[in-house]
């Protein structure tokens, strides 16, 4: 069966494994307070040329996501969204059980939140008997594969400073993102227009984990306390540091994530060549091919994967390329499709 339901299905890249299991036994302290941990988040803040940020470790997005907006906002604020965002559609209401309301907004099909989506929001929630919009939440690469472009992330936060909304970022598939080939964004551009974002190791070669980083000063005290109030803390934290640096200290990490996409860009150009139509084009490794209905069946022999929109007749549905997918799987999939032309 071949495998291109997410970027989530395999375990770990073998360096990270080789890693971990080379300090296996070594005895480090706990809940992130070890030297990898340490040596990581300089590594992080270097790389971001971030020297006044916090760097902390969670296990997984869902988990970083609600932890941050619980600790960055207080009890009567709320968070903007994209309709599509992760926050709004696959955490079950994670963010609402910490107690902030969400304000979706209709994106296009790319899933990008724009300036002028948030300003209806602001507009019409001064009444301090309302929720006040105190946070914009985006992702990048959005859950469309969507990826922005650092006009937009400046016009987002020049639009953020000027309501007082702080911007977070989500980036679970961050190195999806960044590695696209239409990206003009670094990491840096991210620390100087975020006030918070991550760097996502779950989909990108890590068995778990999220590098958080807090860019502004005044969100940084006592976050691990809510960090650890929110069950968001692992206990073995230096699994977490280690993994990071085996993917970041010789640039692994956006290996991975240029192979990923490559190999998307593979199987699309192929989907494409035979007919299919695309819900949305992507750059990243998400890409969302039409298919007839009665392909399915067929498509369950095949491999996995999974149904994005019903369109009638016909259905949206979702590859995922991860690290480990190989030329070979992409073509194999390609030879199994029969030709819509």
């Amino acid at each position: 069966m071949l495998q291109f339901r997410n970027d989530y299905s395999v375990g770990a890249h073998p360096d990270v494994l080789a890693a971990l299991a080379a300090t296996n036994l070594e005895g480090n302290a706990g809940y992130g307070a070890d030297g990898y941990c340490a040596r990581c988040a300089d590594l992080i803040r270097a790389l971001c040329a971030a020297p006044q940020a916090d760097v902390q470790f969670c296990v997984g997005g869902t988990q970083t996501n609600f932890t941050a907006i619980a600790a960055f906002l207080r009890p009567w604020e709320g968070v903007i969204c994209a309709d599509t965002g992760h926050i709004n559609g696959h955490e079950a209401g994670a963010v609402e059980a910490t107690g902030h309301k969400l304000f979706p907004v209709r994106a296009d099909l790319d899933g990008k939140v724009t300036p002028a989506m948030i300003e209806p929001v602001v507009a019409r929630c001064v009444d301090p008997h309302l929720v006040k919009p105190a946070l914009v939440y985006l992702s990048d690469a959005t859950e469309t594969g969507g990826v922005y472009t650092l006009a937009e992330l400046e016009a987002l936060s020049v639009c953020c400073k000027a309501h007082g909304l702080l911007l977070f970022l989500d980036g679970a598939r961050l190195g999806a993102a960044l590695t696209a080939a239409d990206n003009d964004v670094t990491l840096p551009d991210l620390a100087r227009l975020c006030d918070a974002f991550y760097l996502g190791g779950t989909k990108n070669g890590a068995l778990m984990g999220e590098a958080l980083v807090i860019c502004t000063p005044a969100l940084q005290p006592d976050f691990f306390r809510v960090k650890k109030q929110r069950g968001a803390v692992l206990a073995k934290g230096w699994l977490l540091g280690v993994q990071f640096l085996a993917l970041l200290e010789r640039g692994l990490y956006w290996d991975l994530a240029r192979h990923a996409n490559a190999q998307a860009a593979r199987l699309q150009a192929g989907l494409t060549a035979k007919g299919y139509g695309l819900l949305v084009p992507t750059t990243t490794n998400q890409i969302f091919p039409i298919v007839p209905r009665a392909l399915l069946e067929e498509l369950d022999r095949v491999c996995t994967y999974e149904v994005w929109e019903d369109l009638g007749e016909r259905v949206a549905i979702r590859f995922v390329t991860s690290f480990a997918t190989t030329q070979a799987e992409v073509d194999a999939l390609l030879a199994a499709l029969p030709d819509q032309r």
